[in-house]
């Protein structure tokens, strides 16, 4: 998972234009392995700590510049768009930065399909820095969160403390994210962002608003196109059967796992990594 991420990034930079920090928290697969294959500008950093917030913390203790960039591993984007995010901070008060999202669904299941059509059609959902991730920061934009409270949904939280002229979400800048494969592992996407949103919510000096979806929202994607309303529908049932798994995982001590969706995280096909591999060869020689 994390080669499909670093390739396009090691190996199509100038030397020292970045910095690139891996920090794997608690793996137990071969990330670490995969990640030093890569060798320099790739920097690994290990914890035993299953946190992403310890992990964010631990990276940002070694990196040395900014603007500084926050990338999941199960996400791919280019080092061009990298550049874009970059720019995009130059604009008199931005402060943060983010690109466009790119979701194939068409392998998805039809309830994946439908939930992610509604979703991507919310108001908080297009303008906000969250679901993306992605976020770049300038130095300015980094004082503003270093001292938010860590909470799973940190890439929410964080794009709660700008107000939506301080954020950008840059033309010409796209991450592809890989979206669930199946309803169980969508299921397990929303528990976890239920139970973030809760944090955030309950957190001490965290920002006012936490972007929750309202009634109108879905009730005018509905008005503006008529097919979306059985999709309104399904989307609004997962909402409710997260909301209550999420109660269900509080109630019993649970709300601090992973909750992850492994189906997106699958490996490279043989196709690909034989391609990547000849890249590198070529780049090698």
């Amino acid at each position: 998972m994390i080669g499909r991420l670093l390739g396009p990034l090691a190996f199509t930079t100038d030397a020292g234009e970045l910095e690139i920090i891996v920090v794997a928290n608690g793996c137990t697969d071969d990330t670490v392995e995969v990640a030093r294959s890569f060798g320099p500008p790739v920097r690994v950093v290990s914890t035993p700590v299953a946190s992403k917030a310890a992990a964010l913390a631990a990276g940002d203790e070694i990196a040395a510049g900014f603007p500084r960039v926050y990338i999941d591993a199960d996400v791919e984007l280019e080092a061009d768009d990298l550049r874009v995010l970059a720019k995009a901070l130059l604009h008199p008060g931005i402060l943060a930065t983010a690109p466009q999202r790119e979701l194939p669904l068409a392998d998805s299941p039809w309830l994946v399909r439908w939930w992610y059509e509604v979703w991507s059609r919310l108001p908080e959902v297009e303008h906000g820095l969250f679901g993306r991730g992605v976020i770049c920061l300038s130095e300015a934009g980094y004082e503003r969160i270093a001292e938010l409270p860590p909470v799973i949904a940190d890439d929410l939280i964080t794009s709660l403390a700008f107000a939506q002229s301080e954020r950008m979400i840059a033309d010409g800048a796209r991450v592809l994210i890989h979206p669930p494969r199946t309803v169980t592992d969508l299921l397990r996407r929303r528990v976890r962002a239920v139970v973030g949103v809760r944090q955030v919510e309950q957190a001490a000096d965290a920002p006012g608003s936490t972007a929750r979806t309202q009634m109108g929202d879905l009730l005018a994607i509905a008005r503006r196109s008529p097919t979306m309303t059985v999709k309104v529908a399904v989307f609004v049932a997962v909402s409710i059967l997260a909301r209550l798994k999420a109660r269900r995982a509080t109630a019993r001590g649970e709300s601090s796992t992973w909750l992850r969706d492994e189906s997106s995280r699958m490996g490279a096909t043989k196709e690909q990594v034989e391609a990547a591999a000849d890249s590198v060869s070529k780049l090698t020689k």
